[in-house]
């Protein structure tokens, strides 16, 4: 048996035990299923595990719940039984689903003080995620998906990708395929710079030449019709002499800012 004294868990001798004398709940001896869900309630949500511990527990879990239930838990599932968000889960499986190289160096720079600490859980999750989104648009890839690996990586240790938000700005230059129009022979043209060993270009310089442009103009496109959206309630609801003076001031500006633009077209 099982019994919990005083708030934890531990085993005990019937015989040695005066259960009268102690309160206690006699449960019956956990699988190992249940017992890696407890150390999750405890440990990766109270004390807070690092992604990497968190991702190689959680692989054991699934393991474990298709051993006992002939079926592999989904995203959902597994955010019921562990209690991790579905996000936490998603940035979990990207560490799964790295080599094991990988994992083996990541685990390895964990040990060292955070101050020495280059590879970090986060940059594989950005990198994985940014891959993910090209593999989708460019499968081709996929065949050197290790050789593209392994070059990021130098990159971003000789700071030719000086920071790890980088790759968010490598998933916006593939999905401009989607998001932009961007002809797909273009944005691969982009990317084999980025992917190419002996090119000592990074993702920034790609980003800013090829699609910063566009996205930003398609933000500011958003902006003017919010803003066209607000003007056109404030006239049709007579509510332009309650308009704040700062405001107004803004206006003028952009007016003068538009008859200049436009007188130019």
């Amino acid at each position: 048996k099982y019994f919990l004294i005083d708030g934890e868990r531990r085993w005990r001798c019937a015989n040695k035990l005066n259960l009268n004398e102690i309160p206690s709940l006699i449960q019956e001896k956990p699988t190992e299923l249940e017992n890696l869900l407890l150390m999750y309630n405890i440990h990766a949500l109270r004390e807070r595990w690092d992604y990497y511990t968190i991702a190689s527990k959680l692989q054991r879990v699934i393991d474990l719940f298709l051993k006992e239930n002939n079926e592999k838990p989904g995203e959902i599932k597994l955010s019921q039984i562990t209690g991790l968000t579905r996000g936490s889960i998603r940035r979990c499986q990207f560490l799964i689903d790295l080599p094991e190289r990988y994992k083996l160096l990541l685990g390895k720079e964990l040990e060292l003080p955070k101050s020495r600490q280059k590879l970090s859980e986060d940059f594989f999750i950005e990198m994985e995620r940014s891959l993910k989104a090209v593999m989708r648009r460019i499968p081709e890839y996929e065949d050197k998906i290790d050789l593209i690996r392994n070059t990021l990586v130098a990159k971003y240790k000789k700071e030719v990708i000086p920071a790890i938000t980088d790759f968010r700005q490598l998933s916006k230059i593939a999905t401009a395929i989607d998001n932009l129009g961007i002809a797909r022979t273009s944005a691969k043209r982009s990317l084999d710079r980025i992917f190419d060993k002996d090119n000592e270009t990074g993702i920034r310089e790609v980003y800013s030449n090829t699609v910063e442009f566009e996205y930003d103009e398609r933000k500011a496109a958003l902006h003017i019709k919010s803003l066209t959206d607000f003007l056109d309630e404030i006239i049709e609801d007579d509510l332009i002499k309650d308009l704040d003076e700062e405001f107004v001031s803004q206006l003028h500006k952009l007016y003068k800012l538009l008859k200049n633009l436009l007188g130019k077209q």
